[in-house]
């Protein structure tokens, strides 16, 4: 009884009675509410819905105990926000404000915790993504492949950090790694498999070779053989001295055999139409270098489209006089470069633009574009660099020649791209000046 008589005077203290309505009292900056109806006494009702905030009272209490006792305190924060929003809307009568007021506290406890605990794992993860990324330029792939192993373990075992610094944190850690393993895949894994693809690939180009070595389409068949003759040489991997020899002698006799054909029909046509047909393929290849080099003015999806249609053009003009062929080659190859590199740089630009606010002045955009041209230079420079040491490593076996030649291969692609970027920088400067 005298419990009762307790509750009951907490739900006066706290509710009344309208009518047949039962009310909860103004609290905080929420107005009185109707929590429920009497439907048998008054005091019935009262002692009801104070009975009901001892129950949430009592959830409350629970709560707050098992986070006292709780090391990982951070996962009770949505429980405790759930109860605190329920505050508003549950039918009761009691002191709701000191519910509140209690979850409150617990809630900027556990928050202060958290965000301790978020900077003490961004500490560790920076450390451990520092140490990563140390790792970029070694060749050490055993010693350096178990440190990155335990990297990966502390890294889990590490808690979280900041919300918005998530992403990023875990973009770097992850690129460190990958950047390893794809550097080992490329000096170890590809050159172990490489004999294996080699074998079967050489096999395939022969076979290509030797379906076209009497074909009467001259000049189709004569830049397919072009384009067999550049896919042997990337085939890459080291075969037998003997088996690698074989191979060659059958390829290049299905060469000589068209070649020799080709010789004896130009041969039997007048000097003047063979001139006339290179200098019509020249003319062709020209006219598409003139426009590759125009497409940096038209807007870049359309450029990057029209630069894969040219590309595609391309490979069906026939062949054209050697030293000629050579330089408009690498004019057509320079122009189309351009394109697809400030492509990518126009897409890197836009991914890291703020979606709102003002836009960057002309300064300002030339400046971001400069400096992501001079960073990926930077990062060109270092994979250049590492195949350059990689390449002086190689001794003068036979065996290597194969390899040596993607090494060097490689190389120079990245010359051509530190090469295009150095261009584009100045084609910037000189459109955002104009």
């Amino acid at each position: 009884m005298e419990q009762q008589e307790q509750l009951l005077n907490q739900a006066r203290q706290f509710g009344y009675i309208e009518g047949d309505q039962v009310w909860l009292r103004p609290f905080m900056d929420l107005p009185a509410r109707q929590v429920g109806q009497v439907k048998d006494t008054e005091d019935a009702a009262l002692l009801y819905f104070a009975q009901r905030f001892e129950s949430f009272r009592g959830k409350v209490d629970d709560l707050l105990s098992r986070i006292e006792e709780s090391e990982n305190k951070g996962s009770f924060l949505m429980k405790a926000l759930h109860l605190k929003e329920q505050i508003a809307s549950y039918d009761g009568l009691g002191d709701f404000t000191e519910l509140h007021r209690r979850l409150t506290d617990a809630e900027e406890h556990i928050r202060t915790l958290v965000a301790r605990n978020r900077e003490k794992n961004l500490a560790t993860k920076v450390k451990l993504i520092e140490e990563a990324e140390s790792l970029r330029d070694t060749i050490d792939w055993q010693a350096s492949g178990e440190k990155l192993k335990e990297l990966r373990q502390a890294w889990i075992k590490t808690g979280p950090v900041s919300k918005e610094l998530t992403d990023e944190m875990e973009t770097r850690f992850q690129a460190s790694i990958e950047d390893f393993y794809v550097r080992k895949k490329a000096f170890q894994a590809d050159k172990k498999a490489m004999t294996n693809r080699a074998f079967e690939k050489y096999k395939s180009l022969i076979h290509k070779s030797e379906a076209l070595q009497n074909s009467d389409d001259w000049e189709g068949t004569t830049a397919q053989l072009k384009q067999l003759q550049q896919e042997w040489k990337e085939v890459g991997g080291s075969l037998p001295r003997k088996t690698a020899n074989d191979l060659w002698t059958r390829f290049r006799a299905a060469h000589n055999r068209f070649f020799d054909r080709l010789k004896e029909h130009i041969s039997s046509k007048r000097s003047e139409a063979k001139d006339q047909y290179m200098d019509d393929n020249l003319g062709r290849k020209r006219a598409l270098v003139a426009e590759a080099e125009a497409l940096l003015e038209r807007p870049m999806h359309e450029a990057v489209t029209r630069a894969k249609e040219l590309q595609a053009a391309w490979k069906k003009v026939g062949p054209v006089r050697g030293p000629e062929s050579d330089q408009v080659w690498e004019q057509f190859l320079a122009a189309c470069d351009k394109v697809f590199e400030l492509s990518s740089l126009e897409h890197y630009i836009r991914k890291r633009q703020p979606q709102e606010g003002p836009k960057p002045s002309s300064q300002e955009q030339l400046t971001q574009r400069v400096t992501a041209l001079r960073e990926f230079i930077k990062y060109d420079r270092q994979e250049q660099d590492v195949l350059q040491e990689n390449l002086g490593k190689l001794n003068d076996s036979p065996g290597n020649d194969a390899f040596r030649t993607m090494l060097q291969s490689k190389i120079r692609a990245f010359e051509r791209k530190i090469r295009t970027k150095n261009e584009l920088i100045d084609l910037l400067r000189q459109r955002y000046a104009e």
